[in-house]
């Protein structure tokens, strides 16, 4: 079965690259805190080092949100780490700030429901995982069309913000921007404040 928004996501335990080194992850490492697991076809490939760059670029951030982020592909450890060790400016990924899962057998991609079997490759699956392993957030692009960092914190933020306050996120919603309380009284005070400005 694939992961579904409001379900616990599927479990997981394989090995990882994580910064050089073989590690083994699994989904329950991360019990406690936010998890951004996000797919990607494959390692020494064009849109996908520019994808792990930019979310390891800004890891800090997602960490300051009490949130981890974990990429995984069909490679296997010693492709990611022959990656890692490739120079940026030659198309590596150099020296990451969040770990690899080595899905060789696919089964990751295919719980997650981004395996596109006849390709044996991953689309650009992202699942927001909340504290208790619960998914709340899915986007799925398809191979050419890589992902918004942007975008992503602004969702986790929005998903931890309503998990906090109980409070729903109108479109566009950032920080510190208005929300809904989520019931006639709650909804009608927002709009009205939305043509008042």
């Amino acid at each position: 079965m694939s992961a579904r928004v409001q379900q616990p996501a599927p479990d997981f335990r394989c090995q990882a690259m994580v910064r050089g080194e073989f590690k083994e992850l699994a989904l329950a490492d991360f019990r406690g805190r936010w998890l951004v697991l996000f797919f990607y076809p494959l390692d020494f490939t064009f849109v996908c080092p520019t994808e792990l760059i930019a979310f390891s670029d800004r890891a800090g951030e997602f960490r300051k949100l009490n949130a981890e982020l974990v990429a995984a592909s069909v490679d296997s450890v010693y492709s990611h780490l022959a990656w890692w060790n490739q120079p940026r400016d030659r198309g590596g990924i150099g020296e990451l700030q969040i770990p690899i899962l080595a899905d060789v057998r696919k089964d990751l991609a295919r719980d997650y429901g981004v395996l596109i079997e006849d390709e044996g490759v991953a689309l650009r699956g992202l699942f927001v995982i909340d504290p208790e392993g619960v998914v709340r957030h899915i986007t799925i692009n398809d191979l050419p069309i890589g992902r918004s960092v942007d975008e992503v914190l602004r969702t986790l933020q929005a998903a931890q913000f309503a998990a906090e306050h109980g409070e729903v996120c109108p479109a566009d919603w950032k920080p510190g921007s208005d929300t809904i309380k989520p019931d006639p009284e709650g909804s009608r005070d927002f709009f009205a404040r939305r043509k008042a400005s």
